[in-house]
Order: structure tokens, then C-alpha cells, then sequence
């Protein structure tokens, strides 16, 4: 049988005017338009084949180089580099790598729940993984209240989706309708409902409204108000042992306490404060902030955000040149922006951390010192025993010895 490829033809027809008019002049297309040619290439291609290899779009991307090189070939003063062709395939293989991901979130590390799991015989909480129920007070009520039904809730439900939309919502209204289908939006997470379908049949969910009350009855925690009194509590012992003797001590927190003092000038605050006070814990922890936010204009709607290279872990989106300029945060979960209008940079630190919890999220290696940090010190949740880290070792300790460790060396610092 032929290779697919011999018989794929590129679907130049289907794309956009804008960008044929750009191939025409021999102009490079931008980069939104690149991304839209990449997507309809990828759609066309998966069509004749679900797994296309490297080679297959190295073949394509080869083709399109060479009907239109002044537009696509990859060249720096002139100077073609390699053979020209290297980041289109990249990008396409990209794109073909991300249609593959099956459409249950990687995020969640649990298989999604049997037929069978409605028994009595293993209760919710063993079936599932220890980084799901870490934390958690209710994390799967097993009996409707009584005053419900299932035909009450899906009303509820229903009436929840037309209040998102109005916008114009009673809070006191939206926190008694979370309350009284918390039964229901706990099955419909821990079955392994994607992310989508959550954003589509339970909005609420992922603004601060809903989180909150949904946060509450999972942990017992009171998301923003525990957060806010942590910080009035421990923050200033914290910010002045970052800056007084951890800057000292380490050369790479020195440099980030200067660069965060430029970009600050002369704002102040609470929240200005708690932007610090993050990007400081993880310059301590040797962890990468972009693992956890970036910053894209200032003018950016969601539909402009590149989330290829975007962490499928809940992520947040600085609308503005650093955290302390922007006025609106975004929040995304498994690739996919769930809220788009975030007024502070407090509110999107809980809702991001909330939804670890809320969604059965497990904290990544790579963050795991700074989400714990802010667990125990500032969320409250201090298990006494399992974890939320994935687990990509066999010995795992139930308090992190560097968060033990800075908790200790905060204790000890004399600083009044």
C-alpha cells in the first residue's frame, strides 16, 4: 500500500485569506497565523493517518517550504539554517503530539471510576490514588442531602449555567446552589470528567465564587479568607527572612530580591507583597516560576494565548509585562483557559492552588516545595501522613525536609 503521504495534498485552499495573501507577497506569516496553518495541516493529515511520524511531516513540511521559502524557510540575515525546514516540522510534530493526548486530562493520575464502584465494599476514598484524597474531609460524600434528588440537582445545575451566563448573579445564591449539588459535582470529578466538560456543566467551579464553597466543604478550609490571615500572620516574618538572611546566604535570591525590586518601583500592598513573597520561595526552592505562571500583553484575550507550551498543571496567565503591572490574571488547567478575568494576583494564587484540590490535580516534582510551603503555612492543610506530589521515587516523606527546613530556619529568625 502507498505511504499516506505520497497521496496528501496540503489544504492551501482552507487557509485563511489573510495569511495566502501574506505566501503570495512572499511575506512570513505571523505568528497566530502560523499557528492556524499548523492546526488545519494537522486536522487534514490526521484524517488519513492517526499517528503521523516525524518523517511523515518532515515530507509535509518540506513540500511547504518549497512552494513558498521566502515565507517559511528558517534563515537569520539571509543565512538559511540547517536545512530549513526544522522548525516547521517541530511544530507540526507539536501540534500532532498534542491531538494525540487522549481527551481525559493528563492531569489526573487516577483511572476514572468502574461501573462497579457504587458498592459498599470499598469505600470512595480507598479506591482512589493518596494524592486525591490528601487534604480532603469530604471527598466523596457518599448520600445525597436529603432535602435533594437526582431530578433537583440537574434543575440546579441547569440554573447555575444560565446564571454564568447572565453575569449579573447573587453570590449568596451561587454559594446555596454549590453547596446543594456538592454531592453531584463530586461524582461527575472523581469519574475523571475532563476539564472541559467540568468548564461546560459546572462554570462556577473555577471562579472565585464557586471555588471557594466548593474548596470549603472538599477541605474544610476556607480558600481566600485562610490564605489572607496567613499572610497577615506569617508573611512579613517570611518576606524579611528572604530578604535579610536567605539573600545573604545564596547569591541566585540575592539577584532575584534586585530584579524583583526594579520591576516593583515604588508599588505597594498587599498583594505587591505576595508576589514577592512567591517569586522569592521559588528562587529558594530552585524552582522555575515559568512551571507556574508567565506573562503574555497586557491586551491578550484568551483565544490569543499559545498553550502549547503552557504546563497541563493549573497555571496562571499574567496579563502585563510582570506580576506587579498586570491587571488581569488568567487561569488555565490542563491546557485550557477555565477563567479569563482575574482582578488580583491573590486571587489567582488561591483559585491556581485551590484547583490542585478541587480537581484532583497532583502537585508536580518540579513545584512540589513551593505548593507545599504554601499548603502548610498559608492554606492551613497539614496531613500528618501520605502526600500530593506525584511519585516518581520510592521513598516519599510526608512533610518535605526542605519545606521542614526553611519552616525551621523561619522559626529561629529573630527579626522584630
Amino acid at each position: 500500500m502507498p505511504n499516506w503521504v505520497d497521496r496528501f495534498e496540503i489544504p492551501w485552499e482552507r487557509f485563511p485569506e489573510e495569511l495566502i495573501q501574506n505566501l503570495e507577497r512572499q511575506k512570513r506569516p505571523s505568528a497566530r497565523q502560523r499557528r492556524a496553518m499548523v492546526r488545519i495541516v494537522v486536522s487534514e493529515m490526521m484524517k488519513l493517518c492517526r499517528n503521523p511520524t516525524k518523517q511523515n511531516t518532515t515530507e509535509i513540511a518540506k513540500q511547504m517550504v518549497a512552494r513558498y521559502p521566502k515565507s517559511f524557510q528558517d534563515v537569520i540575515d539571509g543565512d538559511v539554517i540547517g536545512l530549513g525546514y526544522h522548525s516547521l516540522v517541530k511544530q507540526l510534530q507539536s501540534r500532532v503530539e498534542n491531538v494525540k493526548r487522549p481527551n481525559t486530562p493528563k492531569v489526573i493520575k487516577r483511572k476514572a471510576a468502574s461501573d462497579n464502584d457504587d458498592t459498599d465494599e470499598i469505600p470512595a476514598e480507598q479506591r482512589a490514588s493518596v494524592q486525591d484524597t490528601y487534604g480532603c474531609v469530604s471527598w466523596e460524600p457518599k448520600y445525597l442531602p436529603l432535602s435533594e434528588t437526582v431530578e433537583s440537582q440537574l434543575e440546579k445545575k441547569e440554573e447555575m449555567k444560565k446564571l454564568f451566563k447572565k453575569m449579573n448573579y447573587s453570590v449568596d445564591l451561587v454559594k446555596e446552589l454549590v453547596k446543594c449539588t456538592y454531592y453531584t459535582q463530586r461524582k461527575d470529578i472523581n469519574k475523571g470528567a475532563s476539564i472541559q466538560k467540568l468548564c461546560e456543566e459546572w462554570p462556577f467551579l473555577f471562579n472565585e465564587v464557586g471555588m471557594k464553597e466548593h474548596f470549603q466543604r472538599l477541605t474544610g478550609v476556607n480558600l481566600i479568607e485562610t490564605f489572607l490571615a496567613n499572610v497577615d500572620k506569617k508573611g512579613a516574618r517570611l518576606l524579611n527572612f528572604l530578604k535579610c538572611v536567605d539573600s545573604k546566604k545564596r547569591n541566585h535570591v540575592l539577584k532575584a530580591l534586585l530584579k524583583l525590586q526594579t520591576e516593583k518601583g515604588q508599588s505597594t500592598g498587599c498583594s505587591q507583597e505576595i508576589i514577592e513573597m512567591l517569586l522569592l520561595l521559588l528562587v529558594h526552592f530552585d524552582e522555575n516560576e515559568r512551571l507556574l505562571f508567565r506573562c503574555v500583553e497586557m491586551t491578550s484575550h484568551s483565544e490569543d494565548v499559545e498553550m502549547d507550551s503552557v504546563p497541563p498543571t493549573p497555571f496562571i496567565i499574567v496579563c502585563g509585562s510582570s506580576c506587579f503591572s498586570a491587571e488581569t490574571f488568567m487561569l488555565s488547567i490542563d491546557r485550557q483557559i477555565v477563567n479569563d478575568n482575574i482582578s488580583s494576583f491573590t486571587s489567582a494564587i488561591c483559585l491556581m492552588f485551590g484547583s490542585y484540590y478541587c480537581f484532583n490535580i497532583h502537585y508536580p516534582v518540579e513545584l512540589r516545595s513551593t505548593l507545599e510551603f504554601l499548603q502548610r503555612c498559608f492554606f492551613s492543610i497539614n496531613p500528618e501522613r501520605g502526600t500530593k506530589v506525584e511519585c516518581k521515587k520510592k521513598k516519599v516523606f510526608s512533610v518535605n525536609p526542605r519545606v521542614l527546613s526553611l519552616i525551621t530556619d523561619i522559626a529561629d529568625h529573630e527579626w522584630i
